[in-house]
């Protein structure tokens, strides 16, 4: 964990999205939490270093498994954008995940068990302020790479978390994203009030301003590419042929190359589906936990994953 600004921190290393918290008289403002269980025990116990009052807030920067999954296990207040509540709210509570290949970052977690969900406790629609100190905090609706994105605004330190926004050298998640409006969304940290911010993003920490021009560069490449596969009334399958096209450019990490690859494939499809075919997209397939495996044996197992 490393201090960015006074009073503002970032975790990034653990697997799945960047960790953030900022310290504030009233309590700790916590961006968004980790997939496993043991990495949720060891954030915990590192956010006792922290200083800042008693209480927690977490803030889930949209309904992505890797950063929602562990959430509720943080044991504290939650808050999301309204949609992302209703994309909880129509989850099953009790949860077992089949073996898909979405290319997130859980999907190369072990011994997840049983996930327990429970819609976020506060939500809102644009923008809600925070006064935990004398100046708010901002949470602020900004879809586009997820239609209940939210970025966390510390104006006072000059500070901005953007989520999926900007993912330097990695695949785009695209299942649930709106290319144009994400673009839109990008080219205003360009401009004032974010231009000289300091910009966090959800998976690789810092970002730059260049970073963020070549994410707009992609993503109006992809747009064009998907536009120009609609106007031939291609099949979903032909979107296949454009994954060598936006793979070659990416910095692939030791073991990573078919997650990337997967991402890619699971996204340029379902992107197509929903947003020229007009059929459903999924971040991911879910079934529910078999009947037999009652609500107090999943409290059970729960306990004794966080003790």
């Amino acid at each position: 964990m490393h201090e960015i600004a006074q009073g503002i921190y970032l975790e990034t290393g653990f697997i799945g999205v960047t960790l953030g918290a900022i310290s504030l008289p009233h309590g700790l403002l916590l961006i968004d939490a980790p997939p496993r269980p043991e990495d949720v025990r060891s954030w915990r116990g590192g956010l006792l270093n922290l200083g800042g009052g008693v209480e927690r807030m977490v803030v889930s920067l949209d309904a992505h498994i890797d950063r929602s999954i562990g959430a509720r296990a943080m044991e504290c207040t939650v808050v999301a954008h309204e949609i992302t509540c209703d994309i909880f709210r129509n989850r099953p509570t009790a949860l077992k995940f089949q073996d898909v290949q979405t290319g997130a970052e859980w999907e190369l977690c072990n011994g997840l068990g049983n996930i327990r969900w429970t819609p976020p406790d506060i939500s809102f629609s644009q923008r809600m302020l925070l006064y935990w100190d004398d100046e708010p905090i901002a949470l602020e609706h900004h879809p586009g790479s997820h239609e209940g994105a939210v970025w966390v605004v510390a104006p006072a330190a000059g500070v901005v978390f953007i989520g999926d926004a900007v993912i330097p050298g990695q695949p785009p998640f695209l299942s649930n994203a709106n290319l144009p409006v994400w673009i839109d969304a990008l080219k205003s940290l360009l401009a004032p009030p974010y231009q000289n911010y300091l910009m966090v993003g959800g998976r690789t920490g810092l970002v730059t301003a260049q970073q963020v021009q070549e994410q707009i560069s992609l993503l109006t490449e992809m747009h064009e590419a998907l536009e120009d596969l609609a106007a031939h009334k291609a099949a979903p399958e032909a979107t296949e042929t454009l994954i060598p096209r936006f793979y070659r450019n990416l910095i692939i990490p030791e073991g990573r190359e078919e997650l990337f690859k997967n991402r890619l494939r699971w996204g340029l499809l379902h992107y197509y589906q929903r947003r020229y075919l007009a059929l459903p997209a999924e971040e991911a397939v879910i079934e529910a936990e078999p009947k037999e495996k009652d609500e107090l044996e999943l409290e059970k197992e729960e306990n004794e994953e966080l003790e």
